[in-house]
């Protein structure tokens, strides 16, 4: 089992910066990859960002591209999503996800909220 805990959110202006952190605990040496993944009222979940635990590789949805970054400490049992240039159109709940074990099971997060004012 892996828990989740996501913090960081928060309202902002647009063109403002956040950055939010997922702190993983539990049966963390399975993990393979954290993601960030949003859901904004009226809209499907979808993938914001995601870090490979072995290697630090990274992938971020194209509406993300050179805003925001995502990194680990050490071990990555804590992974940061830095959000830059913010704009009303990132709204969302931003959710984090784990890929765990030979099944890459998924764990999820409770989310955390970003509110982004014009």
């Amino acid at each position: 089992q892996v828990q989740l805990v996501e913090s960081g959110g928060a309202l902002v202006q647009a063109g403002g910066s956040l950055r939010l952190s997922c702190a993983a605990s539990g049966d963390t040496y399975g993990i393979h990859t954290i993601a960030w993944y949003r859901q904004a009222p009226g809209k499907q979940r979808e993938l914001v960002a995601t870090i490979s635990k072995s290697d630090g590789s990274t992938l971020y949805a194209d509406s993300v591209k050179g805003r925001f970054t995502v990194s680990g400490d050490g071990t990555k049992d804590t992974v940061y999503l830095q959000m830059d240039s913010l704009n009303v159109d990132d709204t969302a709940v931003y959710i984090c996800n784990a890929r765990v074990g030979y099944a890459y099971t998924n764990y999820w997060g409770q989310g955390t909220q970003v509110t982004v004012s014009y």
